[in-house]
């Protein structure tokens, strides 16, 4: 009884008083909760829905009629895992590229390398949350992530000189670039890829596959194959950070060339470096729009452990990053990072920091050269 009498109390004596937390001066945010005295600010990391980069949510697959935020870059999930040939589990990593971005604050990302803040520049940039794909069917689901696409790329961006939104995908496997190469050639016709991977991922369905049916030919390592045979890639492609064993090694490498690819290998950084691999990058796709597309295990496992087929062997975050940076003056007009797969990261979420990051990366581009 005692202790319940000195509990009613000191809630009196709270409710007398006016406590602030955290403190309003610095934060510049209005009070979300004021109640009895108590005024609560947001300025948490931790607070409300997790979005990449703590942006703002916007529901960019409501109906037609509604009225939304405008956007010029929108952050897409693709939630998916069903095209995998080793380990799965990327269906969630949307979710955990997010939870690597939440340090990351529009107000305090200026980059010390350049003194820019991207989330500060002219593009508004929103998260648009995950697309409604099923698990059950792989056809269908990428119909659904077609679908997604066109909605979300369809809506009239927020600046009036740059009309098309662009998107980053958060994936999920591989297979969901085919998806956003379809959306990126509906709006600027045939792009060259450059491809951040260990593995080709331009294998024909008939060896990658098995050719049991059309079914198991559309996965993570035929998507390049297909996306060729529709006409959404330009012969002036490139992989970079091959590193993995081939299935034919004639066949494939053949094959590689007629989908329009040229191979910078991993350890072509030991040789030519950083410098060198930009420049081979550059001039491959140079003179044209480019799609970047970065599956996680293009990074050593020592960097990147959980993604779903790993490669010894990789280059490190700080490489990638860089090389990433040197790239700056392309026209990107869509990016991913895809095969993240958080239930093989460590307790420090090693893979989930280094993916967000290439995100961040992935938006400077954008930011810096607008699609003309």
């Amino acid at each position: 009884m005692a202790a319940l009498l000195c509990l009613l109390l000191l809630l009196q004596s709270s409710a007398a008083r006016e406590i602030t937390f955290p403190p309003t001066a610095g934060y510049g945010q209005q009070p979300i909760f004021a109640q009895d005295g108590i005024d609560i600010t947001s300025g948490s990391a931790f607070a409300g829905l997790t979005t990449y980069a703590n942006l703002p949510y916007v529901h960019c697959l409501a109906g037609e009629g509604e009225e939304l935020e405008k956007y010029d870059i929108a952050i897409i999930g693709a939630p998916f895992d069903t095209g995998v040939t080793a380990r799965p589990g990327a269906r969630f990593g949307p979710g955990g590229i997010r939870q690597g971005s939440r340090r990351i604050a529009a107000e305090s990302a200026w980059n010390i390398y350049t003194g820019e803040n991207v989330f500060q520049d002219w593009a508004e940039i929103v998260d648009c949350g995950d697309a409604p794909l099923t698990f059950l069917d792989n056809t269908v689901a990428l119909r659904q992530l077609d679908a997604t696409h066109k909605l979300v790329s369809g809506r009239p961006a927020n600046s009036t000189e740059y009309p098309t939104p662009r998107i980053i995908t958060l994936g999920g496997d591989h297979t969901t670039t085919l998806s956003a190469l379809r959306s990126t050639f509906h709006h600027w016709g045939e792009v060259s890829v450059i491809h951040f991977d260990s593995h080709l991922d331009t294998w024909d369905p008939k060896v990658l596959g098995g050719g049991i049916s059309h079914y198991a030919g559309v996965n993570h390592g035929t998507f390049l194959h297909i996306a060729h045979e529709e006409g959404l890639i330009r012969n002036t492609s490139a992989h970079a950070g091959i590193r993995a064993p081939m299935v034919r090694p004639k066949g494939d490498l053949r094959n590689d060339v007629r989908c329009g690819f040229e191979i910078v290998k991993a350890r072509d950084i030991d040789r030519i470096g950083v410098a060198g691999i930009i420049d081979k990058l550059k001039n491959r796709v140079k003179h044209s729009k480019v799609y970047i597309s970065v599956d996680i295990d293009v990074l050593d496992p020592a960097f990147a452990p959980a993604t779903g087929t790993a490669e010894v062997g990789g280059w490190t975050t700080r490489e990638l990053l860089s090389i990433l940076d040197g790239l700056a003056g392309l026209q990107i007009v869509g990016a991913d990072v895809v095969e993240v797969a958080p239930i093989y990261d460590n307790p420090g979420e090693t893979t989930l920091l280094a993916a967000a990051e290439v995100v961040h990366s992935l938006l400077g581009l954008m930011v810096q050269i607008p699609v003309v």
